[in-house]
C-alpha cells in the first residue's frame, strides 16, 4: 500500500465523507474512491460501508485503522527526521500572516538559543485559505485565529489577542465614523474567502448580525493582497484584527473599531498526524515566553482619526 493511499484511508476514516476527504487532501472525489477500492481489492474485503446517507468503517476497516494510524505517524516523523539529518540540521517551518512573524520573533529567538542547530523558517499564510499550507505539509505549525474546529488539526496555546476593526476604503460611508457595531455589517458587503472554514469566517465576519439580519458577501478573494485591493477600491469591506491598522496603513484604507465584536484570539495550530518532539518543544517555548506589550495596545486600539486613516 502506497503512502498516499494510506493517507487517503486515514483521512476518510476521520471525515467519513468522500467529498470532505477530497477537499481536505486537495484531490478529486474520484481519486479518493479509486484509492479505497484499490485497497479493498488488495486486502480482500470491504473497509467502508457506503450508502446514500452514510459512510462508516467496517470491522475490517476499524482493524486496519488501528494499525495504520500509529504507523503512518511514525513514518512521516521518520521522513521529516531523515530529511533534517540529510541537511545537517533540524528545520521547523512556521506559517504566519503579515506581522505575526515579527510578533513571535523574541519567542523564536529564545527557542533557538536552546537549540542552536534548529533552523526556523517562515511561510506566508493566506487568510482566505488558512489551512492549505498546513495540510499540504509545507508548514509544520501555524499561527491562526480561533476557532479552528477541524478533526485533523490540534490547537495549542493562544499567543496573543487583538481587537477586531472594520477595514474599509476611505470612500466608504463608514470610513469617517469613530466606531461601528456588528449590526452595521448588514449594510456592508463583506469579502468572501475561497477556502475558509465557516467557523473561522464567522468569528471575524459573521453571516448574520445580532438581530438576525444577513450580512451580504461580495467578491471572492484568495490572498491577503487581494483583500487589501478589493477593500481599497470600495468593492467590499472586511473585519480584521487590529494590528492590520499598524502594518498596512495604505492611504486609501480606513480602520474603524467594531465596538461589540469579540476579541480575536490567535493560537498555534498544527496537523495532529505530523506532531514531533521538535514541534512540541517549540510550542512549549512559545508558551513560556512573556506576553508582549503590543498585545495590550492592539486589544485597546484607538478609534480612527477624522480623516479615516489609523491614528
Amino acid at each position: 500500500m502506497e503512502l498516499r493511499d494510506i493517507e487517503i484511508f486515514l483521512a476518510l476514516a476521520e471525515e467519513l465523507h468522500f467529498g470532505r476527504t477530497a477537499h481536505r487532501l486537495h484531490v478529486t472525489q474520484a481519486r479518493v474512491s479509486q484509492s479505497i477500492k484499490k485497497q479493498e481489492r488488495q486486502i480482500g474485503g470491504l473497509l467502508f460501508e457506503r450508502t446514500s446517507r452514510v459512510v462508516r468503517l467496517t470491522p475490517l476497516g476499524e482493524l486496519l485503522h488501528r494499525h495504520l494510524d500509529t504507523g503512518y505517524r511514525q513514518i512521516t516523523e521518520g521522513i521529516a527526521a531523515a530529511t533534517a539529518a540529510a541537511r545537517g540540521t533540524e528545520a521547523l517551518t512556521l506559517g504566519t500572516m503579515g506581522p505575526h512573524s515579527w510578533m513571535l520573533a523574541d519567542a523564536v529567538a529564545r527557542f533557538q538559543e536552546g537549540r542552536p542547530t534548529v533552523r526556523v523558517q517562515f511561510r506566508e499564510i493566506q487568510p482566505p485559505a488558512p489551512l492549505d499550507l498546513l495540510r499540504s505539509g509545507e508548514v509544520d505549525i501555524a499561527v491562526l485565529w480561533l476557532p479552528v474546529d477541524e478533526p485533523d488539526v490540534t490547537v495549542g496555546p493562544v499567543v496573543h489577542v487583538s481587537r477586531v476593526v472594520l477595514m474599509t476604503g476611505t470612500t466608504h460611508p463608514f470610513a469617517r465614523r469613530d466606531a461601528v457595531g456588528l449590526e452595521d455589517l448588514a449594510d456592508c458587503v463583506i469579502v468572501a474567502g475561497r477556502s475558509l472554514p465557516l467557523s473561522m469566517e464567522e468569528a471575524l465576519n459573521p453571516f448574520h448580525t445580532p438581530s438576525g439580519r444577513p450580512v451580504p458577501r461580495g467578491p471572492g478573494v484568495s490572498t491577503w493582497q487581494e483583500i487589501l485591493n478589493t477593500v481599497a477600491t470600495g468593492e467590499a469591506v472586511a473585519a480584521v484584527s487590529a494590528e492590520a491598522a499598524d502594518f498596512y496603513p495604505w492611504p486609501n484604507l480606513a480602520f474603524v473599531p467594531i465596538t461589540d465584536a469579540p476579541p480575536c484570539r490567535w493560537a498555534l495550530v498544527w496537523r495532529t498526524a505530523a506532531e514531533t518532539p521538535l514541534l512540541r518543544s517549540f510550542v512549549q517555548a512559545v508558551s513560556d515566553a512573556p506576553p508582549s506589550d503590543d498585545q495590550a495596545r492592539w486589544c485597546s486600539l484607538p478609534t480612527t482619526t477624522p480623516s479615516g486613516t489609523p491614528g
